[in-house]
C-alpha cells in the first residue's frame, strides 16, 4: 500500500511502521471496481474496433488492464479514496479520541449554602459529568465522595484546579473503573453478609468498605479515631481492637460509624447472645 500524508494518514497510522491499516475487503472491492470500470470499458471500446486478430485482441486487453491495475487504479484508489476507505477506523478513532474517562475524587467543602453548587458549576464548564455523589457531613465542612465522567483531554491537575476554583478546601482525586458507580448501600450490604457468615472477615471487609489499609502491628500509643484523623480503630470479637490507616484521606464520622457497626455485627455473629440494639 501507499504509504500516504494528510490528516487520514496522521489520525490512524501505525506509530512503528508508519503504515495505515488495511481497509476493509467489501470497500476495497467497491472503490476497486469504481475506478477499473470506466476504465476498462473505455479500453474495449477502443480495442475492439480495431482490426487485430481476436487472439491478438484477447492478449493487448489482458496487459492493458493489468498494467492499469498495478500502475494506476490501486494507487488512485489509495489515494484518492483514502478518507472513504478508512472511514470506519477514523470513526472508531474519534470515538476512543473523545471517550470519557472515570475518576473518584474526596473533596473538603466548606459547610455553607451554594458551596456545592460553585464546586458542580466549574466541573460543568470543564465539562465533566458528577455521576455519584456521597456527602459526609462534618462540623465544619463535609467530605464529598465523587464519581467523574471526564472528558478525553481533562487531567488529573485540571480537575484538581477546578475543585479549587470552586472554593473546596482541598481535593484528591485518581483513576477509576465502573465498579466505583455500585451502588454503595448494596456493597455494604454485601460486606455485613460476609462478616456475619465469617466474623474473622472483618478486618477485609472494613478495608474495603473505607478503601483504608490494615495496620497489622500497631502500637500500643496509636490514638483512637478523632474525626479528621487518619488513623481509625474499632473494636475486635477476638478482643485486640483493629487499626485502620488512610494516608492523606482523614475518615469521617459517618464512616467511623459504618465500621463499628461492623463490628458489632462481627460480634453478635462470634457470640450469639450479644445483641446490636
Amino acid at each position: 500500500m501507499t504509504r500516504s500524508t494528510g490528516s487520514t494518514a496522521a489520525s490512524l497510522r501505525c506509530d512503528s511502521c508508519g503504515q495505515l491499516p488495511e481497509p476493509g475487503k467489501v470497500r476495497l472491492t467497491l472503490a476497486n471496481v469504481a475506478v477499473m470500470l470506466p476504465i476498462e470499458l473505455a479500453v474495449h471500446a477502443v480495442i475492439v474496433q480495431t482490426h487485430l486478430s481476436y487472439p491478438l485482441k484477447v492478449l493487448i486487453l489482458a496487459l492493458t488492464a493489468t498494467a492499469l491495475v498495478i500502475w494506476v487504479a490501486e494507487p488512485s484508489v489509495m489515494r484518492f479514496l483514502r478518507a472513504w476507505l478508512h472511514a470506519p477506523a477514523l470513526r472508531q478513532r474519534r470515538h476512543l479520541d473523545t471517550a470519557t474517562d472515570l475518576w473518584r475524587a474526596r473533596v473538603l467543602v466548606e459547610e455553607s449554602p451554594g458551596a456545592l453548587e460553585r464546586v458542580s458549576h466549574q466541573l460543568a464548564r470543564r465539562g465533566v459529568n458528577i455521576l455519584s455523589l456521597q456527602i459526609h457531613p462534618g462540623a465544619q465542612a463535609s467530605v464529598d465522595e465523587f464519581v467523574l465522567a471526564v472528558p478525553a483531554g481533562v487531567s488529573e491537575q485540571d480537575l484538581v484546579r477546578a475543585f479549587t476554583a470552586g472554593g473546596s478546601l482541598s481535593a484528591r482525586v485518581w483513576p477509576s473503573t465502573a465498579l466505583a458507580l455500585a451502588d454503595g448501600q448494596t456493597k455494604a450490604l454485601s460486606l455485613a453478609c460476609r462478616v456475619a457468615q465469617d466474623p474473622a472477615e472483618l478486618r477485609y471487609a472494613v478495608a474495603e468498605l473505607l478503601m483504608a489499609e490494615p495496620v497489622l502491628a500497631p502500637s500500643a500509643t496509636v490514638r483512637s479515631f478523632v474525626e479528621g484523623s487518619e488513623v481509625l480503630k474499632i473494636p475486635s470479637p477476638a478482643g485486640e481492637p483493629l487499626v485502620f490507616s488512610r494516608v492523606g484521606d482523614p475518615f469521617t464520622a459517618a464512616e467511623s460509624a459504618r465500621a463499628h457497626r461492623l463490628s458489632e455485627l462481627a460480634a453478635v455473629a462470634t457470640h450469639p447472645t450479644n445483641r446490636i440494639f
